[in-house]
């Protein structure tokens, strides 16, 4: 998945980077908090990119509170999981960063193992907070049951075809970037050809102009993929 880690002390951030880049995650490092809310722009936006999962923030930062950082990242991606970090054992700070959004506290020092163990909870609990279906067009989506369906019908999807649907589905009429759609599906983007996730777009979009679903896929082209529907704006 793709992380941002955010803290101006750069033996931390290398610390926790090398170890998150180990586990097989995508991370990007930020030193302050504006560095870390333009890193996190949506697709689109100047310097913005493929949508993190989880953000891991100090809230000790030079320019603006991880506070602040969490609130406004949250305020942008709702989805988005973000863990505080703080040297401070207080309650009123946990409070605080509770307040602001924050899915999980951890107190410094901490051992590497117990944050690759939050951030695997955090991510656990986002999934079951998914909706069970999602509806796009005639097309819907059983996230549960691992089906999708036209006007009732089952569309018959390989496993494979199905992750890359899930993904496209989950946001619907937004860029999906492709580094963020290997790491979804494969759980990796690097030693994969992209050519197979451009045959997986290809297979799914021949079957859903077949039944007839109401949704096409849309490329943008150099970035990335978007489930839209007829009368929605093409990215």
């Amino acid at each position: 998945m793709r992380i941002l880690v955010v803290d101006d002390e750069r033996e931390m951030a290398a610390l926790l980077a090398r170890g998150l880049r180990a586990d097989g995650h995508d991370v990007t490092v930020a030193y302050d908090g504006q560095t870390a809310l333009d890193a996190a722009a949506p697709v689109g936006e100047a310097g913005g990119g493929d949508p993190f999962q989880v953000a891991v923030v100090d809230v000790m930062l030079p320019d603006i509170s991880g506070f602040t950082v969490c609130r406004e990242l949250k305020q942008r991606h709702p989805t988005l999981a973000v863990i505080l970090l703080t040297a401070r054992d207080a309650v009123g700070d946990r409070v605080h960063g509770l307040d602001a959004g924050a899915d999980d506290y951890m107190i410094k020092p901490f051992a590497f193992a117990e944050l690759a163990a939050r951030i695997r909870a955090v991510r656990r609990r986002d999934a079951l907070s998914v909706p069970p279906a999602i509806n796009a067009g005639r097309l819907s989506v059983d996230l549960l049951r691992h089906r999708a369906r036209v006007d009732g019908r089952d569309l018959p999807l390989s496993a494979t075809e199905f992750d890359v649907l899930r993904v496209l589905v989950l946001h619907t009429g937004e860029v999906v970037g492709r580094p963020a759609m290997l790491a979804e599906v494969w759980e990796t983007f690097e030693n994969i050809d992209q050519n197979v996730l451009d045959q997986y777009i290809s297979r799914l979009r021949r079957k859903l102009e077949v039944a007839d679903a109401g949704v096409q896929i849309v490329t943008a082209r150099g970035i990335g993929f978007a489930l839209t529907v007829p009368d929605q704006a093409t990215p």
